[in-house]
């Protein structure tokens, strides 16, 4: 018992220092800004909106910042007496530079309340060169660069994962525990090894690929519009990439309801779409090594004193790799983030369960029903 305890510990580590590795050769922060390239394609940014977020006004705003000679950008909201839509207007009159439109309309194309406001975009786009970006994605001058950078031969879509940034409470750091040196890290580590799935946040696509597959509207064959371009893109021989320095997602503040909320949600469509991808993510945190850990001080009968600094130079060093991948990156983090990252991987735990439990789950009002949406898909 006291070697199998130690072999897992060992394991542990090694797993977990090799995903931040990974992680760190993809975003080892840039000092200079991407160049646009000598052959730059015309780009449509599709933004969809619903609502106003803390940072709105200033991650819509960079739409209309960006070092890209060619690029039009069309927000498109499901109603007309959205509170966003005044925001969109003044922004679009402040930059008459930019060729940009407000599409106003409702196509329920799926139970996937996203992409019905998406499609309007789709259909509008006028180049084969396609962005579908979260309205809280605060664009840097060279996001289309960084996007197109990725694009290779074997290409299907280039995304983004959030990064989290500006927290101003406890849990906006544990949101940011979450996305930037958990999730984050771990899908850059599957992008390395090839393995990659798409990411809603910030999507770049050929429309043509797109339609040959069925289009815009084949994303709803599926729940969460990203889970149904990457098995849509793997039908078809292509490759999900992932941009190299992602981009940044301004929180402000968050409540534990509103963490919790979104984590459960995010677990519960991973286990729908991709079950067998889903098992593994029981262990990846902290939580089982340290109780092998301290199970393994038991069995060989070390001391309290010493048990307690195993306890402590675990943790440590645990979380000390995470703290070193964040400054690498350029990501947020502080000592409250370290307490935020312990909290994380207790809940990791309780995530993976309730994610099998539960399937129904509330976005933005709306009542979505994963195995509902799925079955009627087929």
């Amino acid at each position: 018992m006291t070697v199998a305890l130690a072999v897992f510990c060992l394991f542990a580590l090694v797993l977990h220092f090799l995903s931040i590795g990974l992680a760190a050769r993809r975003v080892w922060t840039r000092r200079r800004a991407m160049p646009v390239p000598s052959e730059a394609p015309p780009v449509t940014v599709i933004r969809p909106v619903c609502g106003i977020e803390a940072f709105s006004r200033e991650t819509l705003r960079s739409s209309f910042s960006l070092d890209y000679p060619n690029y039009e950008v069309l927000f498109c909201v499901a109603r007309e007496d959205d509170p966003v839509n005044a925001i969109v207007h003044c922004l679009i009159d402040a930059h008459p530079e930019i060729p940009a439109r407000l599409l106003v309309g409702d196509d329920r194309v799926s139970l996937n309340p996203k992409l019905n406001n998406t499609v309007k975009g789709w259909d509008a786009a006028r180049n084969e060169w396609i962005i579908m970006a979260d309205s809280n994605v605060l664009m840097p001058r060279d996001y289309i660069q960084r996007l197109l950078a990725r694009w290779q031969f074997n290409t299907g879509v280039v995304c983004s994962v959030p990064i989290a940034s500006r927290p101003t409470n406890f849990w906006a750091e544990l949101e940011c525990a979450f996305l930037n040196t958990y999730e984050a890290r771990w899908e850059y580590a599957a992008d390395s090894l090839g393995v990659a799935f798409a990411q809603g946040k910030s999507m770049l696509m050929r429309k043509s690929v797109i339609d040959r597959g069925g289009g815009i509207r084949a994303l709803g064959a599926e729940i969460a519009e990203d889970a149904a371009l990457t098995k849509l893109l793997h039908a078809a021989g292509l490759k999900v990439h992932l941009v190299n320095n992602p981009f940044e997602q301004p929180l402000g503040a968050r409540t534990a309801a509103e963490v919790w909320s979104r984590q459960t949600r995010w677990s519960r469509l991973r286990r729908m779409t991709f079950p067998l991808m889903f098992v593994p993510e029981l262990l990846p945190g902290a939580f089982f090594p340290f109780v092998a850990a301290m199970a393994f001080a038991v069995h060989a009968q070390i001391g309290g004193a010493e048990t307690g600094g195993l306890a402590v130079a675990f943790l440590a060093l645990w979380f000390g790799v995470e703290a070193a991948l964040a400054r690498v990156a350029g990501w947020h983090w502080s000592m409250r983030m370290a307490l935020a990252c312990v909290l994380r991987d207790i809940l990791l735990p309780l995530l993976w369960v309730d994610a099998w439990l539960g399937s129904g789950f509330t976005w933005r009002g709306t009542e979505m029903r994963p195995r509902e949406a799925i079955e009627t898909s087929r």
